[in-house]
Order: structure tokens, then sequence, then C-alpha cells
């Protein structure tokens, strides 16, 4: 099938490279010319494990191209993919303006019958507005569908090749059968096409984010209650996880979520019920849950020295989680903010966003690339991102470089009575 993808994002590279790997012929549009230099390189301006290699593969079997040019992209394709950014407005909303403008620029470019595909995660209601402008803007035939995407950062690749479920927002049967024909080789293995309206597809993205979010956020609230009640919560939580009912995804407490995808659902998800004259109070609440929760280590590092004025505090983890160099929303960047607010030292460490840090703190934080350059003379460690690497670091390495052996576990990975045998000080989440 002859497929353009507009935009390069973590969405737009993940679908067209996975398209790609299927045999198809794929042309991605990127209108960011450095982006657009590297992509043509072999390179790939985001960092996502296994995609790199994808998109070798694919450039080199000719069956993968980039370009700057829309108009060319989209007259040789039969299914268009937007998959622009939808970047969050102040009060939480997201923009859909570029995938409005993405949706004129197909229109004026088509030369024949086009499916237009709407990738990114929009507003219900959106791919209604899509296809008015589309029909404004041409006399061709077309249908517009909602495919939104489940994928996680940092397993992305993966999650796009062996897919729990693929969601097809499609009202016209020629429509409907093109996109079932493209999924049908990544849902062999028995995973469901759900073709229904594209509103209800719509839908079905805030209401996967807003189901996770008020997991986590509820754990995290049982977290809060087990260390004032004595209970364990790792133990709660496998008792919970248990239950048929529940299941054991997403029930780990921890520093919070974020990321660019799953934080700014929540967000637009709650500014889209305010807009519709209704409150959505359950994800409110996780909204508000997770926002407290992000500086939860902040608050026992400040009962356990008093004051942080002067403390030098090393941070592992920077990303909002593992297998990405993403910190948009992390509660890395939270807790780092806060800590330097209450004038404490920072050197910080993270195995792929360092880069993305500099730009971020530039010299207000030490940025090392070495995790135990983070430790020397460091008054306590937060551990607030779980990259594999700090799973069994060398302990009496840590407590010979750091200045008093304290560790504030963000992610509960480390074993509470080895770091006592080992003569740490050890806090963690909810135990």
């Amino acid at each position: 099938m002859k497929i353009a993808v507009i935009g390069t994002g973590h969405v737009g590279l993940v679908a067209a490279a996975c398209f790609a790997e299927n045999g198809n012929d794929v042309v991605c549009v990127e209108s960011d010319l450095a982006s657009l230099r590297l992509l043509r390189r072999g390179k790939i301006p985001i960092f996502e494990p296994g995609l790199a290699e994808l998109v070798a593969r694919n450039r080199a079997e000719r069956r993968l191209a980039f370009t700057s040019q829309v108009a060319s992209a989209v007259r040789a394709s039969t299914v268009v993919f937007i998959a622009v950014g939808t970047p969050q407005g102040e009060d939480g909303s997201a923009d859909v303006e570029h995938v409005l403008e993405a949706g004129r620029e197909v229109a004026r470019a088509m030369n024949g019958y086009k499916v237009i595909v709407e990738k990114s995660t929009v507003p219900v209601g959106t791919a209604e507005r899509l296809r008015e402008i589309v029909r404004r803007e041409t006399t061709h035939p077309f249908s517009v569908v909602s495919n939104p995407e489940f994928l996680k950062q940092g397993a992305a690749v993966e999650d796009f090749l062996k897919p729990d479920r693929v969601v097809v927002g499609a009202e016209d049967p020629r429509a409907t059968q093109l996109m079932v024909d493209l999924y049908s080789p990544f849902t062999r293995t028995g995973a469901p096409i759900l073709v229904m309206d594209c509103a209800s597809a719509e839908m079905s993205k805030f209401a996967a984010s807003a189901m996770l979010a008020s997991r986590i956020s509820l754990m995290n609230e049982v977290s809060r209650l087990c260390e004032l009640a004595g209970a364990d919560v790792e133990q709660v939580r496998r008792a919970v996880g248990s239950d048929r009912r529940i299941g054991p995804a997403c029930l780990f407490p921890g520093a919070g979520f974020g990321g660019s995808g799953f934080a700014k659902d929540v967000k637009a998800a709650v500014r889209f019920a305010a807009g519709k004259g209704c409150r959505f109070e359950t994800l409110e609440a996780a909204e508000r849950v997770n926002e407290r929760q992000k500086t939860r280590l902040v608050d026992k590092m400040t009962a356990h020295f008093g004051s942080l004025e002067g403390r030098t505090i090393a941070v592992w983890g920077l990303a909002f989680k593992p297998r990405t160099d993403d910190l948009r929303e992390a509660p890395a960047v939270a807790i780092v903010e806060r800590l330097l607010g209450s004038g404490a030292v920072v050197r910080a460490y993270d195995p792929q966003a360092v880069k993305a840090a500099a730009g971020m703190f530039g010299k207000r934080v030490a940025l090392v690339t070495r995790s135990y350059d983070a430790l020397v003379g460091a008054d306590a460690l937060a551990l607030v991102t779980e990259w594999n690497e700090f799973r069994e670091p060398d302990f009496a390495k840590m407590r010979q470089l750091m200045r008093a052996p304290v560790v504030f576990d963000g992610r509960n990975i480390y074993n509470r009575e080895r770091m006592k045998a080992d003569g740490f000080t050890y806090y963690a989440i909810g135990r």
C-alpha cells in the first residue's frame, strides 16, 4: 500500500517505520529542515529503542523515504496519516490547529480518492472538523478516519508491531476495508481491530488515559495511607493486582506519571469535559494527586534533614520513564525545581536525557555523564526514574562516594532489608 505520514515525532516516525517493515511504501513529511537532514542521513531526532534500526533497514530497502513536500507525498499515496503535534494550551486543552492545517494541505494536493487518517491525539469532534475543512478545499472523493495511538514511549515499536488492539473510527466501507487490510498483518495473533464511529474512536483514547491515570493516582494515594498505617504498599499492590477484575498493570506507586502524551491527554480530557459543561471529577482528582505526588520525595527529604539549604542531592533518572529521553511533565523536573527552590545543590544523571536536561536547567544543575559521578559528596540520593542500570548498583561504592548514605527511592526498586544491612538510611513510597 502507498502511505504518506505527515509528522515524524514519536507517533509518526514509529508508524511509518512499522508500516514500511510490513512491506508498504511509505513517505514521511517533515517540515523541520534540521530533522529532515538527520532522517535523510539515517539518523533519528528522537530516542526510541529499536526505531533507528527499523528506519535504517527500510530506508536501505527503499520502502521508507523522507521529504518536506506535502503535495508530492499526498499525490503518491492512497492513505495519508496526520501525526503532527497537538501542543498543550495554557488551560491544558489540546491545540489542533496543526492537524487542521495539515488537512488543508492534504486537500489542496489531492489527485484522487484518499483516506485521511487522524493519528494525532485530539479532542472528540476533531474528525468532523477535519472532514469539513477538507470538503471545502477539494472536489475529489475522500474519507476521514480516526485511528488513535496507544503507544508507550520506550516500547513504542513493540506496541505498534504487536498491539493489544487497533481502534479504527471509519464511517464508510471503502475506508474501513483499507484500514483493516493495512492493520491485519499486525493482528495475526488475535488482537482485535475495533471498528466504530470517529467520535467513539477519539473518546477511546481519552478514556484509556483517564483509566490509567486514575489507577496510578489511586495507588499513590494508597501508598500514603500505608505509610500512616504502618502497612507495606508492595504487599497491598500484590493483593489488589491478584484480583482478576483489576489486574497488576499500572498499580506501582512512585513519584507520579508524566510524558508528552499521557499527562497531556489527562489535562486535555479534563478541559474537554469542562468545555462541554461537564466536570470530569475523578480525573481532576487524579491530576491533583499526580501533581502532589511528584514532590513527595522532597517532602521526605525535608522531614529527614529539616532544611535542604546547602545540601547536595544526587538525582538518578530525569526522563519521565525509562527507555526515553523525554522530559515533558517528568516528575524529576518538578523534584529538581523544588530542590533548587529549597536551596539545595543538585547533581543529576540520566542515561539518555542529559542533553535535554542541559537545555532545560542550564547551569543551575550539575549534569554528569556517569551515574556514580552524581554521588560524589552527596548528602542523599533521589532515585526518580527506574532505568535498569540503577537496579543493581555497587552499594559499597555508593557509600564510599556519598557524604551520607541516605537514599530516597521514588520507584521502590531496592530491598529495604538489604539497604539497612548495607548501612543506608532508606526511604521509599508507601513502605
